[in-house]
């Protein structure tokens, strides 16, 4: 697959007015400190996202729900991410991004707040909606990062701070498990109101300013998020990957608390959390893919993910009556989902410096919108075909990104 080259410094097109000098696009401000402080604050941001999913079983039963509508907390939750990649993320090449990413955490922690006080589902789904909103300072973050690093170590810093994005996702089953534990589902978000809250004043203490590089009015900068997919064929294929993985990670992480907490299992929410760190070992995956795109082995890296999305089904299939087979699954399906999420981001911040933000914008737009799809899709499935339906789906959808690697292969050749 070509790789797409910067625009020049003298071009003014949809995605931008101004590309950064080769000075400033070569220089780093990236200390190992703020690496760190960016991978801490991308994982609890997106933790956000995840809470809910081991507390799915104690939310239906304290709202009086069915598997369905307790499954539409999650859903909601990715249907206010993929709205904010849209709304709220291209807003990083218009504002300085530190501000911006501060009061995006203060707000998180607001909406956070309330979802521990609601007392019916509307208003559950109302604050589930405005949590995902506000936690896509994860991905502004993703592109801080790569605005902060040299080319050299682009790659593998993207990938350290995906490590800290992939923690947050597995870690914040695990941690709201044992919350729920301590003091019920609610205590859940009460925490992470206060996290979120911390971290809005960590940021603003810690990060160096950003000025923007852009001018472009806020209907011209939406718009130029479709612009850059219409003209980026590299963002074009690997938002399609994207989609496709994260569809299938959402297929098998929103009714798998439901599915532990049926028989066999009949596992609590804290023992349904636990499994969140059997994925831990994608955090690895981030930094191994993150390297091997620096090394220019991103097709062999993007191969192996796609038929590793599909033969983890395999042992997940078996995983609803063997737990040995189900830890074997989750770890294999979060190596491959991890690295093939790393290598695609790897790939389309190559595209254009100036429009970091909406690059991740329009990849991560597409990346939801598969994550709403096969959250939504699993739901409907598991009610009516239970965890092997589930799987069949997971398997059709790992096929799915294999046929578009082969696809790619034929075009090269």
């Amino acid at each position: 697959m070509a790789t797409a080259q910067p625009v020049p410094t003298n071009t003014a097109g949809p995605a931008g007015p101004r590309p950064p000098t080769a000075a400033e696009e070569t220089a780093s401000r990236l200390t190992r400190s703020t690496t760190l402080l960016l991978s801490v604050a991308t994982g609890l941001s997106v933790a956000s996202l995840y809470y809910a999913q081991p507390l799915l079983a104690d939310i239906r039963r304290t709202m009086h729900l069915g598997s369905v509508e307790a499954g539409l907390v999650v859903t909601v939750t990715q249907l206010g991410y993929a709205i904010s990649l849209l709304l709220l993320v291209p807003l990083g090449d218009l504002l300085e991004r530190r501000r911006l990413v501060t009061v995006m955490c203060l707000l998180s922690a607001v909406s956070l707040a309330a979802a521990g006080l609601v007392s019916d589902a509307p208003l559950l789904y109302l604050c589930a909606l405005v949590i995902g909103f506000f936690s896509t300072t994860a991905q502004m973050l993703v592109a801080f990062t790569a605005m902060l690093a040299g080319p050299a170590q682009r790659g593998r810093a993207v990938g350290t701070v995906m490590s800290g994005l992939l923690l947050g996702i597995l870690l914040a089953r695990t941690a709201a498990g044992y919350l729920a534990l301590l003091g019920g589902w609610r205590t859940v978000y009460f925490v992470a109101a206060v996290l979120m809250a911390l971290l809005g004043i960590a940021l603003r203490a810690w990060l160096p300013t950003s000025p923007p590089v852009g001018t472009l009015r806020y209907g011209a900068l939406l718009r130029s998020v479709f612009a850059l997919l219409r003209e980026e064929r590299l963002l074009r294929v690997r938002s399609a990957y994207g989609a496709l993985g994260f569809a299938g990670f959402s297929a098998l992480w929103t009714p798998i608390g439901l599915m532990l907490a049926a028989p066999p299992y009949h596992y609590s929410a804290s023992t349904i959390g636990l499994f969140g760190l059997a994925g831990v070992a994608g955090a690895g995956a981030a930094g191994f893919a993150g390297r091997a795109a620096d090394r220019g082995r991103v097709r062999l890296v993007t191969g192996a993910g796609a038929v590793l999305l599909t033969v983890a089904w395999l042992p997940l299939a078996l995983g609803g009556h063997s737990l040995i087979a189900l830890v074997i699954g989750i770890v294999v399906f979060d190596l491959a989902c991890q690295a093939l999420h790393i290598t695609n981001q790897s790939q389309i911040y190559t595209l254009r410096p100036e429009a970091r933000s909406r690059l991740t914008a329009a990849y991560m737009l597409c990346y939801f919108v598969g994550g709403v799809v096969g959250s939504a899709l699993a739901s409907l499935v598991y009610t009516s075909a239970h965890w092997g339906g589930v799987c069949v789906l997971g398997a059709a959808l790992g096929a799915a990104a294999c046929l578009l690697w082969l696809l790619e292969a034929v075009r090269r050749r």
